[in-house]
């Protein structure tokens, strides 16, 4: 439908929006700064009915919230500010007890927290007719009978950006099995932390030095054993497998860490002082791949039902191969991609593309059946 001026009919798409750390806040920018776009080429309008983190909740007052408002509520979030402290900020049960309250058909629930907290509110969401999008994993990684409530509402459900950010790996994924096209292997570097410290150590810097810079860029988590352990890659990998329809449990995901378990008790000071000590060992493993005339890339493998996430060798000549610096990529072998892979690289991760890609399955399921 258009109005008099030819211009698409603006339609409200209700939000509730779960979790303000780097990608929420960045999303609440974002969606502000693309109003006019989303109203001359949609007829779409996101209107918040609650933004809610770990402390609170601002519900939608009487009159509504304001752009002005959202913004004022992103420089308390950016100025450090919990929403319970916000002088619309009130307490809330769970995410749960908001769905149940707010929750109905026509609107959509974001997840933009890292907690696994979330996946019943999710649940609950689709079952009342909502829609969903995740730029969170771990509702996707807990048990498989959670991955499959969400996943059954497909044409309801997004979690575009729980892969690689905004590149477009789900989506690929799901226009190659719409095809009827079988995947057969999957293989992918899915950090840009751990691709910057691989590309270090094969330009000849060691092991210490390069997770040293790293920390020091700010590229690492404030403990960089969270990535140095593996287990965010291997949660991105337990999606793609499930996408693919194995049926599989995280502890099935094998993960061979990029430090021993001797490291894992101490002090994040102690850590880094230990670094050294590994250093001989990475070297070693740097030169017998190159003897090979391979190069070591940390990598998630998806092949004949087993997946697993670690520093793996690969051909100098390969598109993991010849991967530098923090960008993420994936190669998806399957019966119309073989021997050559379908590879999708990019940026794979930031606050700012991470939201781009939550804006863009929130607009996606605007003009899906479910709003319809």
């Amino acid at each position: 439908m258009e109005n008099l001026a030819g211009m698409p009919a603006e339609r409200e798409k209700p939000l509730i929006l779960f979790g303000l750390g780097g990608v929420g806040r960045a999303l609440l920018s974002q969606i502000g700064e693309q109003r006019s776009l989303h109203r001359e080429k949609y007829g779409l309008r996101i209107r918040f009915l609650a933004l809610c983190d770990s402390s609170g909740a601002v519900v939608e007052p009487q009159g509504g919230l304001t752009d002005e408002f959202l913004a004022g509520i992103l420089q308390h979030k950016e100025a450090g500010g919990a929403l319970a402290s916000h002088q619309l900020g009130q307490p809330y049960k769970s995410p749960e007890a908001m769905v149940e309250e707010l929750g109905g058909p026509g609107m959509v629930v974001v997840d933009c927290t890292a907690s696994d907290g979330t996946a019943g509110a999710l649940l609950l969401a689709l079952e009342k007719g909502c829609q969903v999008v995740l730029a969170n994993k771990k509702p996707l990684t807990v048990v498989q009978d959670v991955y499959d409530g969400i996943s059954r509402s497909a044409g309801d459900a997004r979690w575009e950006t729980t892969v690689g950010a905004g590149l477009p790996v789900i989506a690929t994924l799901n226009r190659m099995a719409s095809s009827g096209d079988e995947i057969e292997r999957i293989a992918g570097s899915f950090s840009g932390t751990l691709g910057y410290l691989m590309t270090g150590l094969e330009e000849g810097r060691s092991y210490s030095e390069t997770v040293a810079e790293a920390y020091r860029l700010g590229y690492t988590e404030p403990d960089p054993r969270d990535d140095l352990g593996g287990v965010d890659v291997a949660r991105k990998a337990l999606i793609l497998a499930r996408r693919i329809g194995w049926r599989m449990e995280m502890e099935q995901v094998e993960i061979r860490s990029l430090y021993p378990e001797r490291m894992a008790g101490l002090g994040v000071d102690s850590f880094l002082a230990e670094l050294p000590s590994l250093d001989e060992e990475y070297g070693a493993r740097v030169a017998g791949a190159a003897a090979e005339g391979k190069v070591l890339r940390y990598a998630a493998t998806l092949s004949e039902g087993a997946c697993s996430v670690g520093p793996t060798a690969v051909a100098k000549d390969s598109p993991l191969g010849r991967l530098t610096g923090t960008d993420n990529l994936v190669e998806l072998y399957s019966r119309w991609y073989n021997p050559n892979p379908l590879v999708i690289q990019g940026r794979g991760a930031g606050v700012e593309a991470t939201a781009a890609g939550v804006l863009s399955d929130i607009v996606e399921l605007h003009f899906s059946r479910g709003s319809r």
